[in-house]
């Protein structure tokens, strides 16, 4: 099973930082009973290895050498690709960055690298075999992409960064057959590469037929790309060590 991480993005929200933001450092693990801290997109790399990835692609901008350098060939149980979005194109164009890696008899995760929440075997608990966004309720979910579901748990529309959505759910990560995966991609291209945001690109694909569903089993989301979600996660993730 394949992880997709979108990690090319220029981190306007939270610079100047001397380094990608995805090595923002953000609490911390102890190593052979030595602390230390950890970047912040190990949260999601946790989490693709507890959802099933063994295999995982980073997608870096040029200029983001020092991720492939931090992380190198393997993380946990899963070995690492990079793959390169020369521009900084939209999160539709840098997902489909490592199509040519993807089977379409292989299931796909994706997760986004300045994001931490729980639970954190939250993908585990999605289905293999459709098209699942693992959802989160957020006091602002004008900020993301918020999901609309019938009783049946399926997506109806997502409201993309909408002034007031119809949900207070967003969606933090999701898992899809390969299949889909290569089935938006083909949508995106027939589109004239135009979607910059996945959100939009899907309700394309559910218009023309495509099923999604919703899981509403995300407990707390923590945008860490923002000033304010880091001192979120910083406060959190203190009192979960304490609580240890």
């Amino acid at each position: 099973m394949w992880g997709i991480i979108p990690a090319a993005g220029e981190g306007t929200r939270i610079q100047p930082l001397a380094f990608s933001k995805e090595l923002l450092p953000v609490g911390g693990t102890k190593d052979g009973g030595k602390e230390q801290p950890r970047a912040v997109s190990e949260y999601i790399m946790d989490r693709l290895v507890l959802g099933g990835a063994t295999k995982i692609c980073i997608v870096i901008s040029p200029r983001k050498t020092d991720i492939l350098t931090y992380y190198r060939s393997q993380f946990s149980t899963a070995a690492l690709a990079y793959t390169v979005q020369p521009l900084p194109s939209g999160l539709c164009d840098a997902l489909f960055r490592a199509t040519h890696l993807v089977h379409p008899a292989e299931p796909v995760l994706i997760g986004l690298p300045d994001t931490i929440w729980f639970p954190i075997d939250g993908l585990a608990t999605l289905a293999t075999d459709q098209f699942s966004f693992l959802l989160f309720p957020v006091e602002q979910p004008e900020r993301f992409d918020a999901v609309v579901t019938d009783e049946q748990d399926r997506v109806l529309r997502i409201d993309v960064k909408k002034a007031q959505p119809s949900s207070h759910w967003i969606w933090g990560a999701m898992k899809m057959p390969g299949r889909v995966y290569h089935e938006l991609h083909q949508l995106w291209l027939a589109r004239g590469r135009s979607d910059e945001y996945l959100g939009s690109l899907v309700n394309t694909w559910i218009s023309a037929g495509g099923r999604a569903y919703g899981v509403k089993r995300g407990k707390s989301y923590y945008d860490v790309g923002t000033l304010t979600g880091y001192r979120e996660a910083m406060q959190i993730l203190g009192e979960k060590a304490v609580r240890r």
